[in-house]
């Protein structure tokens, strides 16, 4: 706790303390308030009205049964969660996570991370999560439509376009969301289209939304690389994941001419010094659903499978990193070896997966480094186009929907760094997205009064 400012240090207690056992919890607010001295030095007015006690509590914790009856006709129980976190500047926003390790900690993370991811968009959105300990693998197209049913059963009370918006994540793909769309509207009696995002084009969904994640983390480090006179062509790339956010990583560092040599899923990873082909990883994930191994297989033996826990990819050299699977993924020993081979840039696409150890690594070696909350906000900022589409009875071409995403990114970019510079911290990433995203959300809160 020495990290953080002696004026924050009871705030952080009491956060640990409330929220007992709640380790991602407690290591994203952390982060935050390891940032924030410098700004209440700066304007100690954000200590007044408890604004960073109440930013620091979610708003509304919903936790409920879900029952549902598998092929064999057994019932089976699962917990679902949605956390209203925060809604200064907007609707509750933020996907919805299928996984057997989802808790109420890791659901508040995300909450709390999605507060501050949103803000930086510009967006009027705030910071929701959701989801369920329920794993789709394995499952039939039958049981994921009860499963789905049954959640939105419950939900479905709980949500609206001007209250609280979820989205897909971890486990929720379009399958899912078309399930639970579909029961929304049969509950309501309402073609709510604004009421869920990540929607198929046949009933909604925008154009470019299932690219936008790993599209907006790529352009993001694109950016980060100019600030150094360089970007991403010719460079070797490690993108860890083989899943929607991975794949579209890779297809736009591809197109910026770079070279992604290894990519992952649970049972291990897979290395292509000829660089990953797309197609057939889009078709082994997206149409086969099969492991990561297919594709060695069909590659033939130029390409290696390293089994889960023989090695990590993170030991495969490259130059720009692209930690796209989990949280937590990247520890301070991968650090240490992604520096070693010569890193230079490294973009969160997933959800925190650098640990703090990790991080600290690549900030001390000089590493450009883009937290998740900044440059993973991708996703999140064409959802809100899909909701603004939505609520116009409009629909935009993948071009148009393209271009505010690269416009969207570069903002969030330019964001981090001034704010960065102007407290005092040039190139740190970190702090700059820490500072301007809860700049935002206070000054909303603080506008509004102690509610």
């Amino acid at each position: 706790m020495n990290d953080i400012d002696e004026k924050l240090r009871p705030i952080l207690a009491s956060v640990l303390h409330r929220n007992a056992g709640e380790g991602e919890f407690h290591q994203a607010v952390h982060e935050v308030l390891e940032s924030l001295g410098r700004v209440v030095a700066k304007h100690p007015h954000f200590l007044d009205l408890a604004l960073i006690e109440r930013i620091c509590e979610p708003e509304r914790q919903i936790i409920f049964r879900i029952p549902w009856i598998d092929d064999r006709g057994q019932v089976q129980i699962n917990r679902g969660f949605r956390v209203q976190f925060n809604s200064a500047l907007g609707p509750y926003k933020g996907g919805m996570r299928f996984h057997p390790s989802v808790n109420i900690g890791i659901i508040k993370f995300l909450g709390f991370e999605q507060t501050f991811k949103n803000a930086l968009t510009g967006m009027p959105i705030g910071g929701g999560k959701g989801g369920s300990d329920f794993d789709p693998k394995g499952r039939s197209e039958a049981e994921v439509m009860r499963f789905c049913q049954s959640m939105m059963t419950e939900l479905h009370r709980h949500l609206g376009e001007f209250t609280d918006v979820p989205a897909g994540d971890i486990g929720v793909g379009g399958r899912e969301i078309g399930y639970m769309f579909g029961q929304f509207k049969r509950l309501t009696n309402r073609y709510e289209a604004g009421v869920i995002t990540g929607k198929a084009l046949a009933y909604g969904g925008s154009q470019a939304r299932t690219e936008a994640t790993g599209y907006g983390n790529t352009y993001f480090v694109q950016a980060m690389l100019e600030t150094r006179g360089t970007g991403f062509d010719g460079k070797r790339v490690v993108v860890s994941g083989a899943g929607n956010v991975a794949i579209y990583t890779i297809e736009k560092v591809q197109s910026f001419g770079g070279r992604v040599v290894a990519c992952s899923d649970s049972s291990g990873h897979v290395i292509d010094e000829d660089g990953i082909d797309l197609a057939l990883l889009k078709e082994i994930k997206e149409g086969r659903r099969q492991r990561i191994a297919e594709y060695a297989r069909a590659r033939g033996p130029r390409v290696h499978f390293v089994a889960a826990g023989r090695s990590s990819i993170w030991e495969v050299p490259c130059e720009v990193a692209m930690p796209s699977a989990t949280q937590n993924e990247v520890s301070g020993k991968a650090a240490r070896a992604l520096v070693q081979n010569g890193v230079q840039a490294v973009g969160e696409g997933a959800n925190m997966p650098c640990t703090p150890e990790a991080i600290r690594h690549f900030r001390e070696a000089g590493v450009l480094f883009a937290p998740g909350k900044a440059a993973n906000a991708g996703g999140v900022a064409t959802s809100a186009l899909e909701m603004q589409q939505n609520a116009s009875r409009d629909s935009w071409t993948f071009e148009q929907t393209e271009a505010r995403l690269a416009a969207i990114m570069r903002s969030i970019h330019d964001t981090c760094a001034t704010t960065a510079d102007e407290y005092g911290a040039p190139g740190d990433y970190v702090l700059g997205a820490n500072i301007a995203g809860f700049v935002r959300v206070a000054e909303a809160m603080r506008m509004l009064g102690v509610i």
